[in-house]
Order: C-alpha cells, then structure tokens, then sequence
C-alpha cells in the first residue's frame, strides 16, 4: 500500500489529502510575518507549511549573486542582496519551529542545496521538499535521502527518464518519498497542469504516494488532482496578494485555502460507498415533486380501465408510482373511483385464475 508518514501524520490513498502551504519566501525575510503566516495556514487546516532554505553564495555563481537586480519584487541591489535578505537566521528557524510546535502544524522547508539540506536537518525539519529545478541533482537528492526523512519530490519540467533517474536515486537510499506532479511556471495556467501525469506517476511507481504541486491560481484543479489519485496538495500562500514578491499574486489568501482544505476534506465523503439507494433527506422532495397513478375523473365499479382514465399527478403521498400503469389497464374496477383518488390494485377485480391452474 502506498504510505508516508510525515511528523506523525499518515499519508496514503485512503485517507484525506495533506495539504502543504507553500508560504516559500512570502514572509518577506520578516519572522514576525512568517509566524502570522503559520498560524493563518493552521486556522485555514493546513497540514503542513513549507518555507524555502538558500545558501546564496555557494548556490549562485559570483556573476549572478552580483548581478544588479532593479525591480519592483527586489529587496537588494543585487540579486544575491535580494536573495540575502529574504533568508530567515538559524535562530529565526528555531523560533518558527517552536511556534509551530505551540501550533501543532508540520514545518518543514525546500533545500536548494546540500548546506541548506545540512541547515533544515539540524534545526529539526521533519521532512524535506526538492524543488523542480533540482528533478536532475542527482547528487544533491542522495544527499538528502540519506537523512532517512520523508522527501517531496517535485517534478516539473521533467521527461520520465528523468523521474525515473530520481526516483532511483532517493529509493537507493530512503523508501520516503512522494512523487509530485507540477508544472515549473508561476503562475500555471490550466492547460499546462497536465494532470493525468498524476494517473501515470500511480501506474509507473505503484508503491509512492503521488502528490500535486499545483501553481495555478484557482483550487478547483487541486480538486481533480485529488480525484486523479493526488494525496499530497501543495498551494502557495500569502496574507496580501500586494505583498512585494513574485509569489503573492497567484498564492492563495487565507479564505482560499480555507476553501481548498475544506473542499478535499467533503470529497471523500461525496464519493460515498457506490451502492445507489433512496436516502432519508430524499423522501419530502421525492414525495411532493413524485407522482401517484390517480382517477382522470369519477370511474365506477366495473368500469374497464383504458388509456386516459388513470393520469400520473403529485404528490407521491401513497398510491402506484407511474410505471405500474401497464398492471392496471384493461382491469376492471372492483369498486367506483372518485377523481384524482388513488387507483390502487386493491381497487381492482381480482383476475381470474387459468383453468387449469384450478383443475390442479
């Protein structure tokens, strides 16, 4: 059975979706944002929150870290300023896990690279996410498999040789690991979500929780992927969509995601058990909208019944349902029928038995 266990919490296709909000560097380098952010994504039942773990100067090159970096989402001068002043310290990490803890919500984070990987594993990080980018880093996926803690694999921009090599890499080392279908554009728009690679990923790798890392900006898609098979949903979040940072407009606001967890969370329990039967909340509609075989008009007794003098009216209080008209036509009454009183079988003269079923 495909099963993860993350902080405690069992992942598997029988169970409800576990829902990831992706806060990445939407806290802006601020703790005090990233703790109104865990605690917005645990009121909107999140499971678990994700930040995002750079170590920018062995990350990038010299050239790009100094690159001059002059937009309207920058935070530095430089692209490594920018980067630099979006990184949470060693210590803001213990505080946030603490107050996660007081939460009782995963936190967990993205590492970039095999320092940061270092960096989430010693300040407690129960799990790990690799980006898309790193879908080909081999090394740094055996690096990080070799922690022993549950991995989320994301695999956008990826063919299958390339999820294969990966998936190899990590199993080799940690049985932990859920594949993530996404699509490596922010945001995605839907024709490229190409969520029946989720149906493929459950094929192709039998024993893995299959996951969606969905950068659409609606949740309606998360909803399909669940239904696909996805068990692990993904969303970027935020407090303020004009927030500075490339990521605000398309996360999700703490009503959306409300929504979404809300929404998996019914699907479940919509689905049912597939055995098609009347319910109890059915019978007043049924009843008043139903209809009964009732008396065209005043029918007396012997009458034979012919095509026009039963009608079908509401409500449904009692009486023949339609589909027994064909019983009653060419029968003759037993008694007189008023209008629009029921034309039961108990009305009727009995039918006489074959004479040979009486000679018996």
């Amino acid at each position: 059975m495909r099963e993860l266990v993350v902080d405690g919490r069992r992942i598997s296709d029988d169970g409800e979706a576990y829902v990831i909000a992706e806060v990445g560097h939407n806290h802006q380098g601020s703790l005090e944002k990233a703790k109104e952010l865990l605690r917005a994504a645990k009121e909107c039942g999140a499971d678990a929150v994700k930040l995002q773990k750079r170590d920018n100067r062995r990350l990038y090159t010299r050239a790009l870290f100094d690159s001059p970096y002059d937009n309207e989402h920058s935070f530095g001068a430089t692209y490594g300023e920018h980067r630099e002043a979006l990184e949470l310290s060693r210590e803001e990490w213990l505080d946030l896990y603490r107050v996660a803890r007081e939460l009782d919500v995963t936190l967990f984070g993205t590492a970039f690279d095999e320092a940061s990987a270092d960096f989430l594993a010693e300040v407690g990080a129960p799990a790990f996410k690799i980006a898309s980018a790193d879908l080909v880093n081999t090394p740094l996926l055996r690096h990080v498999a070799a922690y022993g803690r549950p991995i989320f694999l994301s695999t956008g921009g990826g063919t299958f040789e390339d999820v294969e090599r990966a998936v190899d890499a990590v199993l080799a080392i940690n049985p932990q690991l859920c594949l993530m279908q996404c699509t490596a554009a922010y945001p995605c728009e839907v024709d490229e979500l190409n969520l029946r690679v989720i149906e493929v990923y459950r094929e192709r790798f039998p024993d893995l929780p299959i996951g969606l890392s969905d950068h659409q900006s609606g949740i309606a898609m998360s909803l399909v992927g669940f239904m696909l098979g996805a068990r692990v949903i993904e969303k970027h979040f935020t407090l303020n969509h004009a927030w500075k940072g490339s990521d605000q407009a398309f996360s999700l606001m703490p009503e959306g995601l409300r929504r979404l967890v809300r929404d998996l969370h019914r699907v479940p329990v919509a689905l049912g058990d597939g055995i098609k039967r009347p319910l109890p909340s059915e019978a007043k509609p049924l009843e008043k909208m139903g209809k009964k075989l009732v008396a065209a008009r005043d029918l007396p007794a012997r009458h034979l019944l012919a095509p026009g003098d039963v009608e079908a009216k509401s409500p449904a209080d009692g009486g023949l349902p339609p589909y027994e008209l064909d019983r009653l036509l060419g029968r003759r009454l037993a008694r007189p029928v008023l209008f629009e009183e029921s034309v039961t079988l108990e009305a009727l003269e009995p039918v006489a038995e074959p004479v040979a079923a009486l000679e018996q």
